[in-house]
């Protein structure tokens, strides 16, 4: 089946990358980001960009501004390692999160000279790696960890000052809320909470696997008020829900990561809608057997009518018919994460090898279209033009 009708292009670019020059390893704290120049450059010339959390092989941490060749064009440190990047509706800001269970969060202006600021999170709470934009930017929503209740919240921060400033909280009505979407029409944060009770004094453990209740709410984005909770069906109640996307017409599909016994291969991408329970999709028992039972991003192309979602542990990317949520297929990309769509309706997915590869019809096989010298690229990636 072709995904897409056309293939990544070289845009003449010698101008473009000039103008980068030795922006290319930019500190955190450093008086300037990203050239001025950029925006502007990037709106005449067309060029697609994309950001991704990476890790270099000097033990370094940033966030990688790449093209659609997977050139990195830039890069702004943290202190850390890094998971998911939120990106305001008009582009101009950026919030690089710390993966679980960091306390800092990097809030950048790509294509202003402005200092990157860090987010510290609150007293008792922790990141979990995902966050959103309010429909004017105004507010970035948070996904984090009222870790001694074992309750999930959402941070909410006012983003129009110099100095971002956190203004309260929501209540996700779940445990270990791992990623969060704002509706089409800025009214509603959808919240995925993974149902798993963490703590940072004990690391990474799971604290509560037997009693996991993993759910997707719905909240109003203004008042907090719970809308609507929908869950798996209590013999799925393992299946932990974690990464999400919309398709075309606004259904919300999940990723999930069981949690239960290995032998055991339970569907791990459901479809999910406000006023109906999760509708679970089906995955061949070959493909199933072989993703250890774990689905990384979940991402949607670019009209929404295919949800791709990466398998790193099982080296695969799946990819589904929105309109009716049949499985297309699967390409084979090792520890392949990292997903962002791509041209009209392709995908471009990084790796932990440093990989950057196209897939735009899958009737053939998924192209390398760069590797660059020592990084590994983390779990996300994201459109950011």
């Amino acid at each position: 089946m072709r995904l897409t009708a056309t293939r990544p292009t070289a845009f003449s670019r010698r101008q473009f990358l000039a103008g980068l020059g030795s922006l290319a390893a930019t500190p955190v704290f450093a008086k300037s980001t990203l050239a001025e120049s950029l925006i502007s450059r990037q709106a005449n010339e067309g060029v697609p960009l994309f950001a991704s959390a990476f890790r270099k092989s000097n033990g370094t941490y940033g966030i990688g501004i790449l093209d659609d060749l997977g050139q990195v064009l830039a890069e702004v440190s943290l202190p850390g390692r890094g998971h998911g990047v939120a990106i305001s509706p008009d582009k101009s800001c950026w919030v690089a999160f710390a993966r679980r269970p960091g306390a800092f969060a990097v809030v950048i202006h790509p294509f202003d000279r402005v200092e990157p600021y860090v987010l510290t999170a609150s007293k008792g709470r922790h990141f979990y790696g995902h966050g959103c934009f309010s429909a004017d930017g105004r507010l970035l929503y948070s996904v984090e960890n009222d870790f001694d209740a074992a309750r999930g919240v959402v941070g909410v921060y006012d983003m129009s000052a110099a100095e971002p400033k956190r203004i309260g909280e929501l209540d996700t009505f779940g445990v270990g809320p791992h990623d969060i979407l704002m509706s089409a029409d800025g009214r509603v944060l959808i919240v995925a909470n993974g149902g798993i009770e963490t703590h940072p004094d004990r690391a990474r453990e799971k604290l509560n696997l037997d009693s996991m209740a993993p759910s997707i709410v719905f909240l109003d984005a203004e008042t907090g008020d719970l809308l609507s909770s929908q869950t798996l069906p209590r013999s799925l109640h393992q299946v932990s829900l974690r990464h999400m996307a919309m398709d075309a017409a606004g259904r919300v599909w999940v990723g999930g990561q069981f949690e239960g016994p290995e032998s055991e291969t339970p569907p791990l991408v459901v479809v999910v809608e406000r006023d109906q329970p999760p509708r679970p999709t089906a995955i061949p028992t070959p493909v199933a057997a072989g993703l250890e039972n774990y689905i990384g991003s979940v991402t949607a192309n670019n009209d929404g009518s295919v949800i791709a979602t990466s398998a790193p542990r099982g080296d695969q990317t799946l990819f589904w018919d929105t309109s009716t949520s049949a499985f297309l297929g699967a390409k084979p990309i090792p520890d392949g994460c990292g997903v962002a769509p791509i041209d009209q309706a392709g995908f471009l997915i990084s790796d932990g090898n440093g990989a950057l590869s196209y897939v735009g019809e899958l009737d053939a096989p998924a192209e390398i279209i760069a590797r660059p010298p020592g990084y590994s690229w983390d779990n996300h990636m994201s459109s950011i033009s």
